[in-house]
């Protein structure tokens, strides 16, 4: 029993395993009868907490009576005291006390966040940030106030004379964020003394100093104990002194070390306790990293000394050995007492039970966490833990669990961002966002929840022919350019375009809405009667849409009272980054013995195995980042721990989980950008305890299980792929464009014409060099059909096909001086009697019963009334060399058709076969010049123009005979040597045989 000079405070060593030591210790003392422990009330920090204890009072059920089929007890009330980390409010018993008019209700965080944002705005005026950046700033603000307001910081605070005195030796940048942060909490003060509201941090802080004064003045005749409370706030602090001092109270502290030498608790500084003249409140930055600091920052709070701390007398299911806390207490002894380390006896460091495991990279070291998890389940009743902060390190192991079936309780949650329901809800605002274009339209369309229920087959179907319709360059922005290609597919596929119907339908109530100024509420509205409209309520029906709901609902209802207004291009944003603070936690279900917490979840946790992850500088611990509104001298000077402080509390995490009685810490040794430091938790433990620090348990154990997981034999070598196609599938046309390739590379032919794959251009894709090719084809067939001027038609050509602003900007001046070259060329042409005579016209021929098809770019009327074959090329024609080794035969081919008669309204025999290339003229060094394949004038390569079409077709007919009549292999990269896309490279496998195969180097 406590009494005024005897406050209860006791410390439960980190090897006895803090919830089921508390849970021993209290059900011994208060549990005598049937209704004693519901007599008790616990004061918890926060709702994790409160399970762990829960659970933890089963398992104590369970273990004492005979028959744990019929353990039955009646449980203590538990209550969070609302740990402002974990974002959580106070239990109902704070909540819903009468504190009178002096305690006024807590304003809304969104609300205030909301307001703020405008605050900010106000003051900031042309220099605020724009779109979801104001909004950020927004949230450091309402942080940095809650930061001041937990320290029963007051706003005057910040015009007091050890501020004012330091603001000439800050920056400038660091003075503007004072007077910026001064002036908007004014203003944010004002408006909550109109309302009769305070700040949620400023109420909670009353609160506990009401109870404090309520429970000493009239004692509560239950018992009241706090436990696992570690937070400093003043208010709490004076509030676990006065639970400490009550007839039936106490405070148990976790993992206070009590072993510690006065000399070295000393070297932790004052902690927050009245400064010697020239000492700082909190003491040094080396302090501040230590496990123990905040603990006595705790301790001197409350008016408490070391001396009148107990320990606690009882122990949990999963205690690890006792010299295991001696260990660890050595191991982060701060750095003038560490020195001792040399002097050490082996039974002070100790770590036995405790391994390291490094893998070489995370994917690695989440398969070795995963494996070491499902090992320990083999065991009966074990049960083990993950801790780790790398919450992509955590989702990988959840992922690598699923290979067993095993479902982990991953107690930190992910943010409803990453979730179903509000991806959803950002794909459909982004889409809105940015018109329509095809990757978020295409995501949103093929979302799991749209289309969702008995049609969703058919729903898919649709969106797939939709992708393939898209692919390649964006096209104009807009649901009216999508109508147009949806209507191009409904001549095939007749039911696509009431279903697209039905999708513009879904966009409409956004659609309704002023893009560049409606209010959020409004936007909110859209989106949700959208979203019901694209997925029906199973939107709504799991865990992330009922959390999505209450954000939408609260979101909703505070924009509309500050009367938030915003343009539709920052609200998918301004959603992820609100989205992203919603943490969405799994519900029951998961496996019993395997659970995965964050550094916050763990705290009170235990498991007999725990597995501490992700233990590389920068991750744990975290890189502390410091205030953006207030400089540390600032900080300081206000009497506000600096953001090092963290530290200590991921060191306190570690040395709480280092007490279990089985220990695995594990690391890579390289993360996505590079070869990764060590912890510097982690090189304690190796320098403590040198070559006595088990290290061979990855090595030796895990690597070769891991090896034969995904074990399977060598594949053997992929041939050269050398296809023979049956007579009747060889029998196909041959493209004046396609005998190259068949030449060349008869694997590509077989391919494209025989098996009819296409390359699908990606969606949004940059416009490629064929996308170029056809562009400018398309404006030469204009200006050859329609004329006009050269400039104009290909500007509006661009702009019909959407080209990408960078196109335009970079490509489109080379064009225009190319094509004036053209326009200029022909004109000479003409007055020389050379004409035009047809453009992108279709040709055809047979040749040994093979139809050979083509398309003439342009075909002109010599004066002499022979015929010229003209091809437009917009980068460098193929080489005179090519042409006479025969891979590079299309005006050869195109000649055989003019000559006969292949071309409706061209008669004659060509005698001129000439590139226009749109390039860059390295003679003259201006776009635009003219090249033959054929052999003339001082050209020393190619073939002699009475020659080209006989040997053309001399190609030809040897081409036919090989691979279209005959039955020759269509053999992959027959000439390597012959440059040709690489659009069918992967399905020849060609990496895997091309650079070992010998006969693959040679023609």
């Amino acid at each position: 029993m406590a009494d005024a000079h005897h406050p209860d405070v006791y410390s439960i060593a980190a090897h006895r395993g803090f919830a089921d030591a508390l849970v021993a210790g209290i059900a011994s003392r208060y549990a005598a009868d049937d209704v004693g422990l519901a007599r008790l009330t616990l004061l918890l920090p926060s709702a994790r907490a409160i399970r762990s204890l829960r659970e933890a009072f089963i398992r104590h059920a369970g273990e004492q009576a005979s028959d744990p089929a019929q353990a039955a007890l009646l449980m203590p009330r538990m209550v969070a005291i609302g740990d402002l980390d974990l974002d959580e409010a106070l239990g109902p018993l704070f909540d819903t006390l009468d504190a009178g008019e002096s305690l006024p209700p807590a304003a809304d965080p969104t609300h205030r966040w909301l307001r703020l944002a405008e605050l900010i705005r106000l003051e900031m005026g042309d220099l605020a940030p724009r779109g979801a950046g104001l909004f950020r700033l927004a949230l450091e603000f309402a942080a940095t106030m809650d930061r001041l307001l937990v320290e029963n910081i007051a706003p005057e605070n910040l015009l007091s004379d050890n501020v004012i005195e330091l603001l000439g030796e800050l920056s400038v940048h660091w003075q503007d964020n004072l007077r910026l942060f001064a002036r908007v909490q004014a203003r944010w003060q004002a408006e909550l003394n109109a309302r009769g509201e305070v700040d949620r941090a400023t109420r909670r802080n009353g609160l506990f100093d009401y109870v404090a004064r309520e429970w000493t003045d009239h004692p509560p005749v239950v018992p009241i104990i706090a436990a696992g409370v570690t937070s400093a706030a003043p208010a709490l602090a004076r509030l676990l002194k006065t639970i400490a001092q009550l007839p039936e109270g106490a405070v148990v502290l976790p993992d206070l070390d009590l072993s510690l030498d006065d000399d070295v608790w000393n070297e932790l500084g004052r902690a927050g306790a009245a400064p010697e003249p020239g000492d700082p409140v909190f003491g040094s930055d080396d302090a501040w990293t230590h496990p123990q600091y905040h603990l006595k920052l705790l301790l001197n709070r409350m008016g408490i000394a070391r001396d009148e701390v107990r320990a606690w007398h009882r122990a949990g299911m999963a205690k690890g050995p006792p010299e295991r806390s001696h260990a660890i207490s050595n191991l982060f002894l701060p750095p003038k007492a560490s020195r001792r380390w040399v002097e050490l006896p082996p039974e002070k460091r100790r770590l036995a039970g405790v391994r390291l495991m490094e893998s070489a990279h995370p994917e690695e070291e989440a398969q070795a966490v995963a494996l070491l998890m499902r090992q320990a389940l083999e065991v009966p009743e074990k049960r083990v833990a993950l801790v780790t902060p790398d919450r992509p390190l955590a989702r990988r192991v959840v992922a690598h669990l699923r290979r067993w079936n095993i479902e982990a309780d991953d107690s930190a949650g992910q943010p409803l961002s990453q979730m179903a329901a509000g991806r959803l809800f950002l794909q459909l605002a982004q889409c809105v966002a940015e018109d329509f274009a095809p990757v978020p339209l295409i995501a949103l369309l093929q979302h799991p929840l749209s289309g969702a229920g008995t049609g969703r087959p058919e729903w898919l179907e649709h969106a797939r022919l939709m992708e393939r319709a898209l692919r390649g360059p964006r096209p104009a922005a807009g649901l009216e350019p999508l109508k147009a290609i949806v209507s191009r597919l409904s001549q095939r596929h007749a039911t696509i375009l009431p279903w697209w119907e039905g999708v513009v339908d879904c966009f409409t109530p956004l659609l309704n809405l002023d893009a560049e100024n409606s209010a959020l509420a409004d936007w909110l509205d859209a989106l949700t009667q959208s979203a019901e409209s694209l997925a029906g309520e199973t939107i709504w029906a799991r865990e992330d849409g009922r959390a999505l709901a209450s954000f939408i609902e609260d979101l909703r209802l505070h924009a509309r009272n500050v009367g938030t207004r915003l343009p539709i291009r920052d609200l998918p944003m301004l959603l992820r980054d609100a989205l992203e603070q919603v943490a969405v936690r799994p519900p029951y279900g998961g496996h019993p013995r395997i659970a995965i917490y964050g550094l916050l979840e763990s705290r009170m946790s235990r498991a007999e195995l725990v597995i501490c992850a992700g233990l590389n500088e920068g991750v744990w611990p975290g890189t502390p980042s410091p205030d953006p509104l207030l400089a540390p001298p600032i900080l300081r000077a206000l009497g506000v721990p600096a953001g090092d402080f963290r530290i200590g509390l991921s060191a306190h995490d570690l040395a709480g989980a280092l007490g279990a009685p089985e220990v695995v810490l594990s690391r890579s040794r390289r993360d996505a950008e590079g070869p990764a430091i060590p912890s510097r938790f982690l090189l304690r433990v190796q320098a403590l305890l040198g070559d006595r620090l088990a290290r061979d348990h990855a090595e030796q154990q895990i690597a070769p299980i891991l090896k034969a997981l995904d074990y399977r034999e060598a594949a053997k070598p992929y041939p050269r792929p050398q296809p023979r196609p049956s007579a009747e599938l060889r029998d196909v046309a041959i493209r004046v464009t396609a005998l190259d390739r068949l030449r060349s590379d008869p694997y590509q032919f077989y391919a494209d014409a025989i098996l009819e794959l296409k390359s699908l251009d990606g969606l949004d894709e940059a416009p490629s060099a064929a996308w170029q090719g056809t562009a400018a084809h398309l404006i030469l067939e204009n200006w050859h059909r329609h004329g006009g001027d050269l400039a104009t038609i290909a500007r509006q050509t661009l702009s019909d096909l959407n080209a990408h602003p960078l196109m335009r900007g970079l490509w489109l001046p080379r064009l225009l001086a190319a094509l004036d070259w053209v326009g200029g060329q022909i004109g000479e042409d003409r007055r020389e009697g050379r004409e035009p005579i047809l453009w992108e016209e279709k040709g055809s021929l047979k040749v040994d019963g093979v139809t050979i098809q083509g398309r003439a770019d342009r075909i002109d009327k010599l004066g002499d009334g022979t015929l010229a074959v003209v091809d437009y090329k917009t980068g460098k024609p193929p080489s005179s060399r090519m042409v006479e080794q025969g891979f590079a035969l299309q005006l050869g081919l195109i000649g055989l058709m003019l000559e006969r008669g292949g071309f409706k309204g061209a008669e004659g025999s060509p005698t001129r076969f000439e590139y226009w290339s749109l390039g860059k003229d390295s003679k003259r060094d201006d776009f635009g010049y003219i090249d033959t394949p054929v052999l003339e004038g001082r050209k020393r390569t190619g073939i002699p123009v009475e020659d080209f079409l006989p040997e053309t077709e001399a190609y030809l007919k040897e081409a036919i005979a090989r691979w279209i009549k005959g039955d020759e292999p269509f053999t992959a990269r027959l000439n390597p040597d012959v440059p040709v896309y690489g659009d069918y490279d992967q399905l020849m496998r060609l990496e895997e045989w091309f650079s070992r195969n010998d006969e693959g180097k040679t023609a």
